[in-house]
């Protein structure tokens, strides 16, 4: 069966049912599954070794760059729990569920939440990282987001009762949030977004000043992320043409990897590679991707759980030098969902994230698309590809005071139930989760219980290195 039949099939299997019954659909999961339930986290002794799934994980990844990962994994149990996803998945595929899914991000830690722009030019809060999307139950995005929130709590220094108010409080945003949007129309909740305009609108009236002033900071700053910043910091002109100027192992231009190799031959290859990208977009961004040219290309280690796959950044140049445009392409592995829920409908995972983070997001890239890329060593690899910066920013974590993360912990679960309305049953979801705060409770218990696994995990992780089992690289 093609994608596209599989596709017509789904839409004619879809059941629209009455809002009583989907309201009794949510009420009915509670006596499988009650809510207080979710506490539980108990794994067995047979659970995975933490450091074969890594290792596991690293045999498709570039050799040379998997030991950066661990290093950066290495620095705190917050950098390892963010590339943990991998592991926390296999647990969570132990832990009670409702039996009601969603589209999921698959990687919902408060990391992965942040500013950028819209295709309006404003300044908007979303979720901005969805590697490991696929539909499986919502709980599992809420606990991976809980559980961030109390590792973060503890790197902080907060007692425990703040690490726990805090989790209670984003788990019942996001409860909030889902009954709210149970209440609206299918457009509504379509057309509902986290506006930084209107937010700092409520927080200059309710927040302390000098967190008000840390957060006008940081969002003048992410304004100035754009091509043209890249453009000025990552290049040199170079026989009158900008190129990306190498900072091995981070920065590496192509012709630097594929020594031997003549560039002409290598810009013929990647002209196709862009080509077929470029056919994957929404027609009037084909049109204005047609405007520019290719300049030059290099190979750039990104983010923590993403360190060794393959991630290139393009420069292009539009009416002249002073007009860049940098897109990021960054190879879509399977994601680490699949072998705990289902595979994806879709073959390439480059598309299987581009139509999970349009499903989930409010506004997405305009640049947003997938291509397919042959490798010198005969291997075919998917990757998508959007632009490296568009007015983004994120949080700085590791120097929140409690309130400020109580508040961005609320604003990450507003965020997220947003996001699963779009493509579950928000209806039986909110019915189950009910008006009272037992659910909330219950995973702020199972944070702090898998805050005390993840330490067990970056200990494992600490002891292997020490061994000499598996090599670091750290200050990378």
């Amino acid at each position: 069966m093609t994608p596209v039949e599989t596709e017509e099939r789904r839409m004619a299997e879809v059941e629209h049912l009455s809002v009583a019954e989907r309201v009794a659909v949510g009420k009915a999961a509670r006596a499988g599954t009650p809510r207080s339930n979710h506490a539980e986290f108990d794994p067995s002794s047979n659970r995975p070794d933490p450091i074969a799934l890594l290792e596991r994980q690293a045999e498709s990844r570039v050799p040379e760059l998997v030991p950066i990962r661990y290093g950066r994994m290495s620095v705190s149990p917050f950098t390892f729990y963010r590339g943990a996803a991998l592991l926390q998945a296999a647990d969570l595929a132990h832990t009670p569920s409702s039996g009601l899914q969603v589209q999921l991000c698959g990687d919902a830690h408060l990391s992965n939440f942040g500013v950028f722009a819209s295709p309006e030019r404003r300044l908007v809060f979303d979720i901005n990282d969805f590697d490991e999307t696929l539909p499986g139950p919502w709980e599992w995005d809420v606990k991976r987001l809980a559980a961030s929130l109390s590792v973060a709590g503890r790197e902080n220094g907060y007692p425990v009762a703040e690490r726990k108010a805090i989790v209670q409080g984003a788990v019942g945003a996001y409860r909030e949030t889902l009954r709210e949007l149970g209440g609206k129309t299918n457009l509504e909740v379509w057309y509902s977004h986290l506006d930084v305009e209107d937010l700092m609108a409520t927080m200059r009236q309710l927040a302390p000043k000098a967190m008000l002033k840390r957060t006008e900071k940081a969002l003048d700053k992410a304004k100035t992320k754009d091509s043209m910043q890249a453009f000025k910091k990552l290049t040199q002109v170079v026989d009158g043409e900008p190129r990306i100027v190498g900072d091995p192992p981070l920065i590496e231009p192509i012709d630097q990897i594929f020594k031997g190799v003549r560039r002409d031959q290598i810009y013929e290859e990647l002209h196709k590679i862009v080509r077929s990208y470029r056919s994957t977009l929404q027609y009037d961004r084909r049109v204005l991707l047609e405007e520019f040219r290719l300049v030059d290309v290099a190979r750039k280690v990104v983010g923590v759980g993403s360190v060794g796959t393959r991630a290139w950044i393009a420069l292009l140049l539009g009416r002249d030098g002073s007009d860049p445009l940098f897109l990021q392409l960054k190879e879509a592995q399977p994601s680490v969902l699949e072998e705990f829920t289902q595979k994806s409908t879709v073959k390439s995972n480059g598309e299987r994230v581009v139509n999970g983070q349009h499903l989930m997001q409010a506004a997405s890239d305009i640049f947003l698309g997938w291509t397919e890329v042959t490798g010198i060593d005969g291997v075919t690899r998917d990757f998508y590809g959007r632009q490296l910066k568009d007015w983004k920013g994120s949080a700085e974590i590791e120097v929140m005071v409690p309130q400020g993360m109580r508040l961005y912990g609320r604003m990450c679960g507003w965020t997220l139930a947003r996001a699963h309305a779009r493509s579950g049953d928000r209806i039986a979801i909110g019915a189950y989760l009910g008006s009272g705060d037992t659910f909330d409770r219950a995973v702020a218990d199972f944070a702090e219980t898998y805050a005390d696994q993840n330490e067990r995990d970056y200990k494992a992780l600490t002891d292997a290195i020490a061994s000499g089992r598996i090599e670091a690289k750290t200050g990378l």
